[in-house]
């Protein structure tokens, strides 16, 4: 069957115009972590007529990712992810020029950024994160994220922002990304957890018992299909905001979706959030004291 672009996007105009698709069409994204988050966009940018993707991952496809990534299938399973992923977005579309990196991706970095028009962050490993970060700030590129939370979320990082690991006080600042010790990574994600708790009603919505469990690394962390597709589409409504030359929904500091009760969640106040801090952080150590 013959493949038709203008027919295959039609449907989208009137949420953007014609023009804007053709910006859509020749953009390119760096998209780093292709399964959980990383995976839901790619596969909304595929479907919104994106033209041009960099792909980076580290793993292969398992039997458990299939309860939440996008391109996890019993077919896929045992396939790299960006290889499958890749594969995948060109049956949606086979006119889309798409580069793909394993875990040599780190040498490419620089030129992935440079020659993208956005970077999504869709890896959940510290020393990953810290490489895209900083490589993004020094080629002038943003960044799309979202937090290890129970709720849906989103955050965009421009270049003169705070990177994370200066807003949310890790511990790493001046260690290279590959020689971080554990210490160090878990002290960095216990001060996300911190913030996601401080700044959202994310305790309500999660076994806390469980919870305390990953906090404490006894467990894998916990996945849920509709949080995950949730936001990886709203990290792709903010690449479309960055290519269209739209302003971002979402600043450095970002929101949270609460689908339970229907709201978005903004973060409190830098004062509120002053005060409450020693509290939420003794309730983390608690949770994690089981």
């Amino acid at each position: 069957m013959s493949f038709d672009y203008a027919d295959f996007t039609n449907r989208n105009i009137g949420f953007v115009t014609p023009e804007q698709q053709q910006r859509l069409r020749g953009a390119q994204v760096f998209v780093c972590g292709t399964g959980g988050m990383g995976g839901a966009c790619v596969f909304a940018l595929a479907r919104m007529g994106v033209g041009r993707l960099i792909l980076a991952d580290i793993d292969e496809f398992e039997t458990s990712n299939m309860n939440r990534q996008a391109f996890a299938f019993q077919d896929t399973v045992g396939r790299h992810k960006a290889d499958a992923t890749r594969d995948l977005c060109l049956t949606i579309n086979p006119e889309m020029e798409i580069t793909v990196y394993h875990d040599d991706w780190p040498e490419h970095v620089e030129r992935a950024v440079a020659d993208s028009a956005i970077v999504v962050n869709g890896t959940d490993d510290l020393g990953a994160s810290l490489l895209l970060y900083r490589t993004a700030k020094a080629q002038g590129r943003a960044v799309i994220d979202a937090y290890a939370s129970p709720l849906p979320s989103v955050y965009v990082t421009q270049a003169g922002d705070p990177m994370p690991e200066e807003r949310l006080s890790y511990p790493t600042l001046g260690t290279a990304w590959d020689a971080l010790s554990q210490e160090q990574r878990d002290a960095a994600f216990l001060q996300e957890a911190l913030y996601v708790i401080l700044h959202s009603s994310s305790r309500h919505h999660i076994d806390l018992d469980l919870a305390g469990e990953v906090a404490a690394g006894k467990r894998s962390r916990m996945s849920f299909a509709p949080m995950v597709l949730t936001t990886g589409n709203l990290m792709a409504y903010e690449v479309a905001n960055a290519i269209l030359s739209r302003p971002p929904g979402a600043d450095h500091r970002g929101w949270f979706f609460n689908p339970y009760k229907a709201r978005v969640e903004h973060p409190r106040n830098a004062l509120i959030g002053a005060l409450m801090r020693p509290l939420v952080r003794r309730f983390l150590q608690k949770m994690m004291a089981g």
